[in-house]
């Protein structure tokens, strides 16, 4: 066979005796190829762009408090997940449903499926990757107060990015599975602010939840997303400062001519009593989930590979059998 190969369109009359790249390993690089000549040629970069535009609002918005205080920690790292989740789903909701009669026609002239989700895997990785430099940029220069002590690799910044990409990805997987499930752009975007909304109330940390709705949390992204975020912020050694703030808003409150709340604010300012008590308050809030250990974090890691690797697997799965797809 002479000529390049540049797609599958080229194999597609190629007599099977003549071709060459019948491999699953050489249909990954034909495609693979055929999706970095889509991220520079037809846009795709403009995922990272996007992405700083979200990190840049999020920290913005949250990133005074973010890994200084317990509320500013588990709100500011819900706004992290919502940050992958969102990244995630975007970069791969329509990436299969848009190029079914493709898939169908190339499958039927030889294609492994397995080949296509893999050079798809590959593909968004390297997406997920751009996205997580991008978010970590730009929260270094929003002056986001990373923690300075690593729970894993010695490095704590390589620390919260494996987070961030894994939790980017594993979103990034599940969009890509619902794309292909689904059979067209217009029902993949119906479904994916559901699965968004799902993914956020049942993340377990700004939500409370109980019973089996509590349970639910396990089967969600956002959960170990969440959850290594906040051990990597070391949450249950922060202060808390809900019940401080509150009281400081009341100290011009008047008791018969006094300001009894003023009076011991001011007392425990003075005695340098303030910091202690806000790390007391913290003890009445801390949470067994968001526990600093290695193992913690390492165990939020292996649940977002799991999910990586099984939503890879259901995708191939279904589109195994887009032969019979009559619709």
């Amino acid at each position: 066979m002479s000529g390049k190969v540049k797609s599958f369109e080229d194999i597609r009359n190629i007599p099977k005796e003549e071709l060459r790249y019948k491999g699953r390993f050489q249909q990954i690089l034909i495609y693979l190829g055929k999706l970095f000549r889509m991220f520079v040629f037809q846009s795709d970069w403009k995922v990272l762009p996007m992405a700083a535009v979200i990190a840049g609002l999020v920290c913005y918005v949250v990133g005074a408090n973010l890994f200084k205080t317990m509320e500013g920690t588990l709100l500011g790292t819900f706004a992290m997940s919502c940050i992958c989740i969102w990244n995630g789903f975007f970069n791969s909701i329509q990436v299969i449903c848009r190029e079914r009669p493709i898939i169908k026609r190339e499958h039927r002239s030889g294609m492994h499926i397995s080949s296509y989700i893999a050079a798809h895997m590959i593909y968004q990785a390297f997406l997920c990757l751009g996205q997580t430099a991008v978010t970590i940029l730009i929260c270094k220069m929003m002056h986001v107060a990373f923690p300075m002590k690593s729970l894993v690799t010695g490095n704590a910044l390589l620390d919260m990015g494996i987070s961030i990409f894994l939790t980017t990805y594993a979103a990034d997987m599940m969009s890509l599975m619902t794309s292909a499930i689904v059979h067209s752009t217009t029902t993949a975007m119906t479904v994916m602010p559901f699965l968004m909304i799902f993914q956020l109330v049942f993340s377990g940390g700004f939500f409370s939840l109980t019973g089996n709705a509590e349970k639910l949390t396990n089967l969600t992204v956002a959960k170990w997303g969440l959850t290594a975020f906040c051990a990597q912020g070391y949450y249950n050694d922060l202060p808390m400062v809900t019940m401080w703030n509150a009281m400081y808003k009341m100290k011009d409150v008047e008791y018969e001519g006094m300001y009894p709340v003023q009076a011991l604010l001011t007392m425990i300012e003075e005695n340098g009593g303030r910091d202690e008590l806000l790390l007391e308050c913290a003890k009445y809030n801390q949470n067994a989930q968001y526990v600093s250990t290695m193992e913690n974090v390492v165990n939020c890691w292996i649940k977002l590979i799991l999910f990586i690797v099984m939503f890879a697997c259901i995708a191939v799965g279904f589109l195994e059998y887009i032969d019979k797809d009559k619709r």
